[in-house]
């Protein structure tokens, strides 16, 4: 049965996953510089090994009011158009392989960011894990919808 391994990673206490295959690295970082003019959901850039990576804060591209940048923050960094940009998340998980079997559309009460950020959907057995599409995720040129409702 053919299966795929994602990155799972926990943003206000929600489980979400990213194919595994999409990510770099992860690691925690903490000094950010801002860029001016940029949208909210840039938390802003940081040098790794000198390559500068821009970090996208994925609580306001869920429609989340914005991280403390002040607090070391988690990075998952992703590979999207030959490009890495790094998503915020707040903990880190584990990586999971799950049967493409087990995948379900976004459930209709998905609204807002979340559902233009979703993919999909596993039943994990204590919980669910939302599938990520990580290029929408560090888009920051699309407005983001109001928060979701619950």
């Amino acid at each position: 049965m053919p299966s795929r391994q994602y990155a799972t990673f926990e943003v206000a206490d929600q489980l979400f996953g990213v194919d595994v295959a999409q990510v770099q690295e992860v690691l925690r970082f903490h000094e950010y510089t801002r860029v001016p003019l940029a949208p909210t959901s840039v938390g802003g850039l940081f040098n790794l090994r000198g390559q500068v990576i821009a970090a996208v804060d994925l609580r306001v591209q869920l429609g989340l009011p914005p991280r403390d940048l002040n607090v070391p923050a988690m990075n998952v960094i992703v590979s999207v158009d030959d490009e890495w940009v790094s998503l915020l998340v707040d903990r880190i998980g584990e990586v999971i392989e799950l049967d493409d079997d087990a995948f379900e559309p976004p459930p209709d009460t998905l609204a807002g960011a979340y559902r233009n950020l979703i993919v999909g959907t596993f039943k994990l057995q204590d919980r669910l894990m939302l599938a990520l599409d990580a290029r929408r995720a560090a888009d920051t040129t699309v407005p983001v919808p109001a928060q979701h409702s619950a």
